[in-house]
């Protein structure tokens, strides 16, 4: 009798020390999953924090671009040093130009923070894209955007608007605000 209670307190002890084992094991688990919880939370935040910063820099970028342009555009001399195209332009087409260029660029800038969707950006565009001085305008740009990096913003943008323009000009109808189809996000 004596060897089996000995054996029932050793099996009870040991069934009481993986117990203890098992809590502890249990508790370490605990914290560290704890301290993950903790560290997803933090890169939460830097991952805000990044795309805040990201849309202020869009933003100050926007604001320095509008600033060039409405310089070149209020003075004909500066507006020499932003023409780029393949073709020489009168000041009163350089100017129109300059204005074509910021009117997307503002719808561009919209698109990237994200005021906007990319249908809605199609939708600005099909309608400016009306007016032939924006047509020319976005012809006489074509050999700069053929420059841009394939897999930006800008250049899937503006293969999309260069579509969007075929399309308009195949388009054998008055209804503009129909041709094209709206892009999917």
């Amino acid at each position: 009798m004596v060897t089996q209670k000995r054996a029932v307190q050793g099996l009870n002890s040991a069934a009481a020390a993986g117990l203890g084992l098992l809590a502890g094991a249990l508790t370490a688990l605990a914290v560290q999953r704890h301290r993950i919880d903790s560290l997803r939370v933090r890169i939460e935040h830097l991952e805000e924090a990044a795309q805040t910063q990201q849309h202020t820099n869009l933003a100050t970028q926007q604001r320095l671009h509008w600033e060039l342009l409405s310089k070149a555009i209020d003075n004909p001399e500066l507006a020499e040093v932003l023409d780029v195209f393949e073709r020489s332009l009168s000041p009163q087409k350089r100017r129109q130009f300059l204005f074509a260029n910021a009117l997307y660029t503002n719808q561009l800038f919209a698109y990237r923070v994200g005021n906007i969707s990319r249908e809605e950006f199609f939708g600005f565009v099909r309608g400016l894209l009306q007016n032939p001085i924006v047509r020319d305008y976005w012809r006489a740009g074509q050999h700069q955007r053929a420059t841009m990096a394939d897999e930006s913003d800008e250049a899937k943008l503006g293969r999309m608007v260069d579509e969007l323009l075929r399309q308009l000009e195949e388009a054998d109808i008055d209804e503009w605000w129909v041709v094209g189809e709206p892009p999917a996000e």
